[in-house]
């Protein structure tokens, strides 16, 4: 993956890409933090966790720039995501999420919203990087609403 980033730069340095450029220096100095911080080098799964927080990130300071009415911020932003978007692993579609959540749901015997957090520890390792945290919170709320 970091290979992949690093080539994806050097093609758009070559394509004079600024943002892409930008943003994958931003998303390589992100691993790199990491990186110190674990004191190791980190694994496929981390790197994508690290991208993943960096999206994560952008899409709080999209809704930001919502409130504010910055919507030439708010572009940018959209192209940040879609580009570190493309790293990530094939996103689940809604009615995917729903399947899992409910057949979680059913594994669980969940009884409303006091089991959240029990559906939710089982939940996420299945859908990491997959699915928007958010979202499948907010599909879980409402199946077990």
């Amino acid at each position: 993956m970091k290979t992949r980033l690093m080539n994806d730069m050097k093609e758009a340095m070559k394509a004079k890409d600024k943002l892409k450029v930008d943003t994958i220096r931003m998303v390589n100095a992100a691993i790199k933090n990491a990186e110190i911080n674990a004191k190791k080098e980190l694994s496929e799964s981390e790197v994508i966790d690290v991208i993943a927080r960096e999206i994560k990130m952008r899409r709080d300071a999209l809704e930001e720039y919502k409130k504010a009415n910055r919507p030439e911020e708010m572009a940018k932003i959209k192209e940040e995501i879609d580009i570190l978007m493309a790293y990530m692993p094939k996103q689940l579609s809604e009615s995917e999420i729903r399947q899992i959540v409910q057949k979680t749901i059913n594994q669980t015997s969940a009884q409303g919203a006091k089991d959240m957090g029990k559906v939710m520890g089982i939940l996420m390792p299945k859908v990491k990087g997959k699915a928007d945290g958010k979202l499948v919170s907010n599909i879980v709320k409402e199946l077990l609403g």
